[in-house]
């Protein structure tokens, strides 16, 4: 390789490595119990993980510069409020309550000019799974904030 391409190369990637390291940053200050997974992580370079009595899950950076989140065992509650704030009501077709009020049930949207996909499944229990993929940084940490103030909400004093 010339070495004018392989020095523009090694600026690209370093320059790649400053945006992963924003973007993981920017994910676990708006969702302070995620926490950097450490190498290998199995999927992605850039992958966090939480665990608590209120649900447990990954946050991921892909290579193309997307974020995925999988949750687990999170209140529907705290799922509802944060997606009716990001969203409002309507975009899961879960009806007039939103999803804090859903019946148990998957509900899914996809997100046409981003190719994001949301999918929200609400288990009888009262507990819901997360599985948001494919979703720009500003879009991921605007939900996990808005999950962190719906959970600290939740939380007894």
């Amino acid at each position: 390789m010339q070495p004018h391409v392989m020095k523009a190369l090694q600026d690209w990637r370093a320059a790649w490595t400053v945006h992963e390291r924003a973007a993981q940053d920017a994910m676990g200050i708006a969702f302070p119990a995620l926490k950097p997974a450490v190498p290998p992580t199995g999927c992605c370079d850039v992958q966090m993980r939480w665990e608590s009595p209120e649900g447990s899950g990954t946050a991921c950076l892909d290579d193309h510069g997307r974020a995925t989140i999988q949750f687990e065992d999170v209140p529907k509650d705290a799922v509802g409020q944060a997606m009716a704030e990001v969203f409002g009501v309507g975009w899961f077709e879960e009806g007039g309550d939103g999803l804090a009020g859903a019946e148990p049930g998957k509900y899914f949207w996809e997100d046409d000019s981003t190719y994001a996909e949301y999918e929200i499944d609400i288990g009888k229990d009262g507990l819901a799974q997360v599985a948001i993929s494919y979703v720009k940084i500003e879009d991921i940490v605007t939900i996990l904030d808005a999950l962190e103030t719906a959970l600290n909400e939740a939380r007894p004093i």
